[in-house]
């Protein structure tokens, strides 16, 4: 079959950090790669870069099958991507897929949406395809060994694909395929082994020089492990994988490392600091196969204060940065969010970072109860602790994370205004302070630690000139639309 798959591009109201980082479409790229070996053939069209619409991309290459994913802001777009494939040929299957789909699929239920991949997602995709040849599922022992004529079982064809016009018919379409969205149906999460093909990066060799992360130009995705083993309350990432967590074997990630040109590599998991024995193993392998890389992480403040020892030997082969959960300097906050941290811990860590001379990107949510007391108190600890680089998220209850019912009632932006739930709108009403008055002092907060001379040269000195001014411009961009954001004050945070 003649797949192809989209990367939404962002609403004009998503709060993007696009102007600051575009990353590879990574689940794209696994797709394409265990689908083709079985007779298919596929296109990944981005469209964070492309400039022409849907429909000009589905008349240029006529698929058959249109795959779509993203995130909880691009539902919408999501949603209208799969009606302008359907405009132009009703008959074109329509997949939508992502993380949010796994949690919240009853969001993209739509007569334009063919099916909704709830679970297993590569393995679901093929098992699509499979039902829609008239072929078994797929056993995911078996993805990546299968024949590349894709021959396999046939089974009862009789049955012809309908178009889903509500929840009814979704069921009759669906419910043969074990990971596809049923109304009340919660399929396991089983891809606990990670049998899967490398993804393609070749794919999207035409957006390649277009990719980075930060100061990291050409900056290729690996993901060595899927859910995380703690339970932050305001955190998504354990939602999608039902609390589990599971690693893919060491061995099998240098391989995959050894295959990739690019230098700079940033490792998606959630969390890749887990474990002592495997991060040092892990640095052993990549020195003893040569692989010289520089690797952006995501890690926990209380691992790195802990392992010190682990981080100056991640930095010998090649750790450049790390993004830390720091979120607050309020150690009563830590504990209401259940991050098992304290403001100690969190400035150890990054007393060690610094040491080693590896970049902390610092994360921090602030409060729906702050004052400008509370924004001016978190300036003084980030000065203190000298970081540069920071993400600043107000509250954001998700639905499925544990803290969604307590704010609920107090929600300022519809939930179906899927766009606004970015992590940088406003989507609580603020206890003691204006909706304006919470933009302005995060836009100052942000201006006071990074719009500085201290600030800038460091970023010049380190990172060069160009690249600092490249990021200078797209920070401006985002601050453009936190200053429509202060404009619109208390219109934008409406329910109609």
């Amino acid at each position: 079959m003649n797949v192809l798959l989209f990367r939404p591009r962002p609403d004009k109201e998503t709060i993007g950090l696009q102007n600051v980082m575009i990353c590879e479409p990574l689940e794209l790229e696994y797709v394409s790669a265990n689908i083709e070996p079985l007779g298919h053939t596929c296109t990944i069209v981005d469209m964070i870069i492309e400039k022409e619409d849907v429909p000009y991309f589905v008349k240029m290459y006529n698929p058959d099958v249109v795959g779509i994913t993203g995130y909880i802001s691009h539902v919408n777009i999501m949603k209208r991507y799969a009606r302008e494939t359907k405009e132009v040929n009703p008959d074109i299957v329509t997949i939508v897929a992502g993380v949010h789909a796994e949690v919240n699929p009853e969001d993209f239920v739509s007569p334009y949406v063919d099916y909704i991949i709830r679970a297993n997602g590569i393995r679901t995709f093929i098992d699509i395809l499979n039902k829609l040849e008239g072929k078994k599922s797929t056993d995911p022992e078996r993805i990546g060994n299968e024949s590349a004529t894709g021959e396999g079982d046939e089974i009862d064809s009789d049955k012809k694909r309908t178009d889903i016009v509500g929840d009814a018919e979704f069921a009759d379409s669906n419910d043969e395929i074990e990971c596809i969205y049923v109304p009340g149906k919660k399929p396991p999460k089983k891809d606990t082994v990670f049998p899967y093909l490398y993804p393609d990066r070749e794919k999207v060799n035409k957006y390649r020089s277009k990719y980075y992360y930060m100061f990291h130009r050409n900056c290729t995705l690996i993901k060595t492990s899927f859910g995380c083993p703690y339970n932050c309350k305001f955190c998504f990432c354990r939602q999608i994988m039902d609390d589990q967590y599971f690693a893919r074997d060491l061995e099998d990630i240098v391989n995959e490392l050894a295959t990739i040109p690019e230098t700079e590599i940033y490792i998606v998991d959630d969390d890749f600091l887990v474990g002592r024995e495997r991060i040092l193993k892990f640095c052993n392998l990549l020195e003893e196969r040569g692989i010289e890389k520089k690797y952006l992480i995501y890690g926990r403040a209380d691992y790195v204060a802990a392992n010190e020892d682990v981080i100056k030997r991640f930095k010998e082969v090649g750790l450049r940065a790390v993004i830390v959960g720091l979120e607050s300097c309020d150690s009563k906050q830590l504990d209401n969010y259940n991050k098992r941290t304290n403001v100690a811990i969190n400035e150890k860590a990054v007393g060690i970072l610094k040491k080693y001379d590896v970049e902390c990107y610092g994360t921090f949510i602030l409060g729906l109860d702050w004052t400008w007391d509370d924004f001016h108190a978190l300036y003084k600890w980030i000065k203190k602790l000298g970081l540069v680089f920071v993400n600043l998220q107000p509250l954001t209850p998700l639905r499925g994370t544990d803290i969604y019912e307590k704010y609920k009632p107090d929600f300022i932006v519809r939930e179906d205004e899927y766009e606004k739930w970015d992590l940088a709108h406003l989507v609580v009403r603020p206890e003691n302070i204006s909706v304006r008055q919470y933009y302005w002092y995060t836009m100052v907060l942000y201006y006071m630690i990074t719009a500085n001379p201290v600030s800038g040269w460091y970023m010049v000195k380190k990172y060069g000139l160009h690249d600092t001014l490249k990021l200078s411009f797209g920070a401006m961009a985002v601050n453009n639309q936190y200053w429509k954001k202060l404009i619109e004050g208390e219109k934008c945070a409406k329910k109609s």
